[in-house]
């Protein structure tokens, strides 16, 4: 056909889709091409997004087919749909419900219904999968119950994912109900967009849904999803999250908006082990043993509750004996939550096949023009080397420049500077090494948290910044995850991990609650011409990636 540059799409070779925002139909196109593909950049003029097996898969779960598939991006596309994107598409999605699960009689085994026999014999070879399979009839293998999730992600690794049609288990009945009015005194209603993520979970309780997760920024309410969710499914409900402030969050935000009686809510930490209807426990807690080889005396937390879901916070960060146990309990809903599906262990095939696959996302600039997370202007701010230790550095392995680079102390008076120009605002100075922070503190004169503050002192603190009375705290990385501050409207990163695209989304959305008609304000401070701005320049993809104008600027001394 011949090109038609009013449509927004340019649907590459190589299954690159380029979104051109400026084109008319773009909203439209972005809308329509959101269940199957993911977004990868999104710059200013084009949006970049990538066809994957399990971006497919995602969309196959969804009930979407092949045909559809490639009739929308023929609707939007530019130019002729390349064939072998066509074929690719076809056979990819062909795969999905190749092979289903299914329940038997026996309450202990499931049937691995393989109808192909080209693909059953596959299976069959095939030396990951030997040790869990048993032939049980002509189309099919039996699987123990327990080994059901390992199955499934044996199935994803070598391209053939499961369609899961074995039943849930509905676990003990409770009922939670949502506030019209937060216990705070606040009005409280669900956004359509939250409203719509619990939904697309919950599937109303066909076979195949119930298992999943939710991507969506900072800021965004993804505890709320959590409380809806719960409220549709109706029972008891273990929740895991990332340290114990993130507990007390959780709880707090239930007794606020839910109708729940606080003797119904237990926490599960190293300092309680309260087992309750809606139990809230801590990664840490579950991956605690004695010793290396010793087992997890907390993992029976996962079968004493009847539990009917688990949600898991953060899921990006599930630990990988969590992962172990998830393959166990299929047989329970699982909600995973979290502003990105990036894991610096290449896992993210695992979230999909023992948590779920994705149910829904909304990019991050949609939200911010919708107003409900706040607008970001991002910095960089490079500084140089003192000269009496560039010759240290210059000599240094590189694990010791970065760490050089990192601490550089022409930071500290930058650091106070920008304090100094921002007095409106709450601010959150936030780092990776304990020495820098400390000398930041002390230069500042602000309160600091790290991993060694106990419990009690960190969520006064916590309880000062959100009331006001502090305006600027110093955090270690232990801020990067589940802390609730709304006000934090500027963050001042120091140092962080090596390149962590992982980190940078979690500490930009610390600031990106909605702050009436201010922006938020996310510096980055970087030593200039040493390897720091490498992975600098990893992380602040990922900013670009979602839209955000990254401004570099070199700053002397005194700023």
């Amino acid at each position: 056909m011949a090109p038609d540059a009013s449509q927004a799409l340019i649907v590459q070779g190589d299954g690159t889709i380029l979104l051109d925002v400026h084109a008319p139909g773009a909203e439209e196109a972005r809308d329509a091409i959101a269940p199957f593909a993911e977004l990868e950049k999104s710059p200013e003029h084009m949006h970049t997004y990538v066809v994957s097996p399990l971006s497919l898969w995602n969309a196959a779960s969804a009930g979407l087919g092949a045909a559809e598939i490639v009739a929308t991006l023929e609707l939007h596309s530019r130019y002729d749909v390349p064939g072998n994107v066509r074929s690719t598409i076809e056979e990819t999605v062909s795969r999905y419900g190749l092979v289903t699960i299914e329940a038997t009689d026996d309450p202990y085994r499931l049937s691995l219904v393989v109808p192909v026999e080209s693909v059953r014999r596959e299976l069959a070879a095939n030396t990951a999968l030997q040790r869990y399979l048993s032939p049980a009839g002509d189309d099919r293998f039996a699987v123990a119950l327990v080994d059901r999730g390992t199955v499934k992600r044996e199935l994803v690794r070598i391209g053939y994912p499961a369609h899961d049609l074995a039943p849930l288990v509905e676990g003990e009945r409770l009922a939670v109900n949502l506030r019209s009015v937060a216990g705070s005194g606040r009005p409280f209603s669900l956004r359509d967009y939250q409203l719509e993520a619990a939904r697309a979970f919950h599937g109303g309780g066909k076979p195949g849904t119930g298992f999943g997760t939710v991507v969506l920024p900072c800021g965004a309410g993804k505890t709320i999803i959590g409380m809806a969710v719960m409220n549709l499914v109706s029972a008891n409900t273990l929740i895991l999250t990332t340290n114990v402030a993130a507990v007390h969050q959780w709880m707090d935000e239930l007794l606020d908006k839910t109708e729940i009686d606080p003797d119904q809510i237990g926490e599960y930490t190293g300092e309680r082990k309260e087992i309750r209807p809606i139990t809230v426990a801590t990664y840490q807690i579950l991956v605690w043993r004695g010793d290396r080889e010793g087992p997890f005396p907390h993992f029976d937390i996962f079968r004493r509750g009847n539990w009917g879901l688990i949600i898991y916070d953060e899921v990006h960060l599930l630990p990988a004996p969590v992962f172990r146990v998830t393959a166990e309990i299929q047989a329970v809903r699982r909600l995973g939550l979290t502003a990105t599906l990036v894991r610096e262990d290449n896992r993210e095939e695992d979230v999909f096949s023992l948590v779920g696959p994705k149910r829904f996302d909304v990019p991050w600039k949609e939200l911010e023009q919708k107003g409900w997370i706040a607008e970001a202007v991002c910095y960089e701010i490079r500084v140089d080397l003192p000269h009496d230790t560039r010759l240290e550095y210059a000599v240094a392995d590189k694990r010791r420049k970065f760490r050089i680079a990192s601490e550089n102390d022409v930071k500290i008076p930058i650091v106070r500077q920008i304090v100094e120009n921002h007095r409106e605002d709450a601010i959150l100075v936030i780092g990776q090494y304990l020495d820098q922070l400390d000398k930041i503190a002390a230069e500042i004169q602000a309160p600091l948290i790290t991993g060694k503050t106990p419990n009690a002192m960190r969520e006064e603190i916590y309880g000062q910044f959100r009331d006001g009375h502090v305006r600027v705290i110093v955090v270690s990385k232990v801020a990067n995850f589940a802390i609730d501050l709304p006000d934090a409207s500027l963050a001042i990163q120091v140092s962080g991990s090596f390149g962590s695209r992982q980190e940078e989304a979690q500490r930009l959305g610390r600031i990106l609650r909605p702050k009436g008609h201010r922006n938020a304000y996310f510096y980055s401070i970087v030593s200039n011409q040493t390897v720091e701005e490498g992975f600098a320049a990893h992380r602040q993809r990922f900013l670009t990636e979602q839209g955000y104008t990254y401004h570099i600027e070199h700053w002397g001394h005194e700023g």
